[in-house]
């Protein structure tokens, strides 16, 4: 199999969606709505703004099934660049929005939109990076970090070496490291248009 060739399972779900099964669509949002849902506010901070995302991506698919290229990545991807583009076209109308009730004093500038844009898919990235990675990563990390607890006493709740424990934190490190060096593939600009 080709490096380019998309999983058995995206094709297979896009020749559903192109024949019209709702069912397809229903087995679609099972898999990848938390993903959406999760995505879209963390970026906008707002639970209806992220419900709102979630249900235009999800009619987006559903209405442009063929807009799915598999030799661009995996199905995944592409509901993750849509939900990334579709907050910031969010992003971007609230921005206009406060601007028109403002005034030209308290417009933000397109510098300021777009740091928080970067900062928001950053942490997008963090919490995606975090719930995907191994569950013995996640867990060292989550008992250093959120429990306070150092390599020692990690290595203890976990029952592991403390070279083992030392091991998993740097990995977990590392692979959250990527989540500020990484742009989001198929990431545009606030302005890129109105299209998902």
């Amino acid at each position: 199999m080709t490096k380019n060739a998309p999983p058995r399972w995206d094709r297979k779900m896009q020749q559903r969606l192109a024949r019209g099964e709702a069912a397809a669509l229903g087995e679609l949002y099972d898999r990848f709505a938390s993903l959406v849902h999760s995505q879209a506010h963390r970026m906008l901070d707002d639970e209806s703004a992220a419900d709102l995302v979630t249900r235009e991506v999800f009619g987006y698919v559903w209405e442009n099934p063929n807009a799915y290229d598999p030799q661009q990545g995996s199905m995944r991807s592409w509901v993750a660049r849509l939900t990334h583009r579709q907050s910031v076209r969010r992003l971007c109308e609230e921005d206009t929005a406060r601007d028109g009730a403002d005034g030209e004093g308290g417009a933000a500038t397109p510098d300021d939109l777009e740091e928080r844009v970067r900062r928001a898919t950053a942490a997008a990235r963090a919490d995606y990076i975090v719930a995907s990675m191994p569950a013995p990563l996640r867990a060292a990390l989550e008992l250093a970090y959120v429990q306070r607890r150092d390599y020692r006493q990690t290595a203890a709740d976990l029952g592991v070496t403390e070279d083992e424990a030392r091991r998993r934190l740097r990995l977990g490190l590392q692979l959250l490291s990527t989540a500020h060096t990484r742009p989001l593939e198929g990431s545009s600009p606030p302005g890129y248009g109105r299209q998902l």
